[in-house]
């Protein structure tokens, strides 16, 4: 009763949140802090479940960024079609490079993953086609729904982001919950055990990592409306990956609300130290991030989620005991 009550209470904050802080700022770094969380499930999905540690989310990211931009920008299509488009061409990109990498494991995949991610932001950084190093920029028009842009206020972009995590979450909820979500932790915990179990561990990889392509595009498409303006720089970098993989280890890779805690703790911590301290505060943001990862690897491997996991377990536990000794002989 208590936590449907707190859950309540969390849902009805987060949606009235806009009404209670309007402001530009506040508002950018909750967009900012709900993007990432959607990466941040998108990446726990094929690294929390299926055991796969990528560091190429901005690759995806940028793939749906681009795809969407250039789909309205050349053709005029809507960036709602954009989105799914972009989404079906990271997926598509996904499984092309997932079939040769399938049978590698741990860091030797990790590395892949950066090859890869290196390899697509050079070829956007030289793609005439999609304005190179100069990058795409989206032509503001009269804002609304239908256009996905919105010009007098980040409402809209907000309840955006926040539909797009909610479906993201509802995504992975429903996978872990499914036969596919046990055949991703069996192949986390071992490519053999699988094998014998019968478990073809290349074709659920390769779902892994696509539908985790998917979500991350859909959030380069959001971001690329939000801004107006993407280049190499912007979406195809590895700190952006680097990012999406603290969030979630932070927060509890493996657990459906980690990503969304990891982001709501990093992203503002970010946002904020870049703002007060500009220039003089390149840099302080990683070192945060550093300092915080090394002491949750050290003394919570399994993340905030997993601490406060953990102390509500033993929470009703202890009345019990307290009942129990103070029961007369």
């Amino acid at each position: 009763m208590v936590r449907a009550a707190a859950a309540a209470a969390a849902v009805a904050a987060v949606l009235a949140f806009p009404a209670l802080f309007g402001s530009p700022f506040p508002l950018h770094v909750a967009i900012m802090t709900l993007i990432y969380a959607t990466l941040g499930v998108a990446w726990n999905i094929m690294g929390g479940y299926a055991g796969m540690f990528s560091f190429g989310t901005a690759a995806f990211f940028g793939i749906g960024a681009y795809t969407s931009t250039w789909l309205l920008t050349a053709h005029g299509v809507s960036p709602w079609l954009g989105l799914l488009a972009g989404g079906i061409v990271a997926a598509l990109t996904a499984a092309a490079i997932g079939w040769p990498c399938s049978n590698l494991r741990g860091h030797y995949f990790a590395i892949a993953s950066i090859a890869f991610a290196e390899i697509v932001r050079t070829h956007f950084n030289n793609w005439k086609l999609v304005g190179a190093a100069e990058g795409l920029m989206i032509p503001i028009t009269p804002g609304g729904l239908r256009v996905f842009q919105w010009n007098q206020s980040k409402e809209g972009y907000y309840y955006v982001a926040l539909v797009l995590l909610a479906l993201a979450l509802l995504a992975c909820w429903a996978i872990a919950r499914s036969r596919m979500g046990f055949y991703f932790r069996a192949i986390k915990e071992s490519h053999e055990l699988a094998m014998t179990l019968g478990i073809s561990f290349v074709r659920w990889r390769l779902a892994a990592i696509m539908i985790a392509a998917f979500i991350a595009a859909a959030s380069g498409t959001l971001y690329a409306q939000y801004v107006l303006y993407i280049d190499p720089e912007s979406v195809l970098v590895l700190p952006i990956s680097v990012q999406v993989v603290l969030v979630t280890m932070l927060g509890g890779a493996g657990s459906l609300p980690g990503p969304v805690i990891g982001a709501a703790v990093l992203v503002p911590l970010s946002e904020i130290t870049r703002a007060q301290l500009g220039a003089r505060g390149t840099g302080v943001d990683m070192i945060l991030y550093g300092a915080l990862i090394t002491l949750i690897s050290v003394y919570q491997p399994k993340g905030v989620h997993g601490f406060l996991a953990a102390r509500l377990a033993r929470r009703p536990a202890e009345p019990r005991a307290a009942a129990a000794l103070e029961k007369p002989a």
